[in-house]
């Protein structure tokens, strides 16, 4: 069975959600956040939160893209039994009881969205019409298969050999020459 995982590939989510989700949290949709509020009032950080974000279970903070990772019954179990505790605790569900039927349902949709291969990365998109909240939804794969994904990636060049250096230049041996 697939989940879904926070990710963070730079530190832009620290800087545009508040609080920012710490990588490798669980993660669902997040949209019943903004079910008592007027999302086309929404400013700022929460107005970011909204439009782009996943919501981390564990802190409740928000991650542009999560990640589609292979998990265990266990697993599973244990992420709608935090999720029902945070509703809870945060969003004044009355009981563990009520709570863990709306958990089972969000982490279901959740396993609904992870149907692609393990490492592909998901991003959301919401919008605020007719006075509903819309998702779409959309995966970022690897060129090349699944792999770990980098913040920086240079593709190789065919066909232009006369192009391509002839040393390899290391950014972390020239960052650490200009700071001395």
């Amino acid at each position: 069975m697939k989940l879904l995982r926070t990710i963070r590939l730079d530190q832009s989510d620290a800087f545009v959600f508040a609080p920012a989700a710490e990588p490798g949290e669980w993660a669902v949709s997040g949209s019943f956040v903004f079910w008592n509020s007027d999302p086309a009032k929404l400013e700022g950080k929460s107005r970011t939160a909204f439009r782009s974000g996943f919501l981390g279970i564990d802190s409740l903070g928000w991650s542009t893209l999560v990640q589609i990772v292979e998990t265990s019954d266990q697993d599973r179990a244990d992420m709608v039994g935090l999720l029902a505790r945070r509703l809870v605790e945060r969003f004044g569900a009355p009981n563990l009881e009520v709570a863990a039927v709306a958990a089972e349902e969000e982490v279901d949709f959740v396993q609904s969205l992870a149907t692609q291969d393990k490492g592909t990365l998901v991003a959301v998109h919401r919008s605020y019409k007719d006075d509903e909240i819309r998702e779409s939804f959309r995966t970022l794969r690897p060129r090349n298969g699944p792999s770990p994904v980098r913040v920086f990636s240079f593709p190789d060049v065919e066909g232009d050999e006369a192009a391509q250096p002839d040393d390899e230049v290391s950014l972390i041996d020239m960052a650490g020459r200009e700071r001395k």
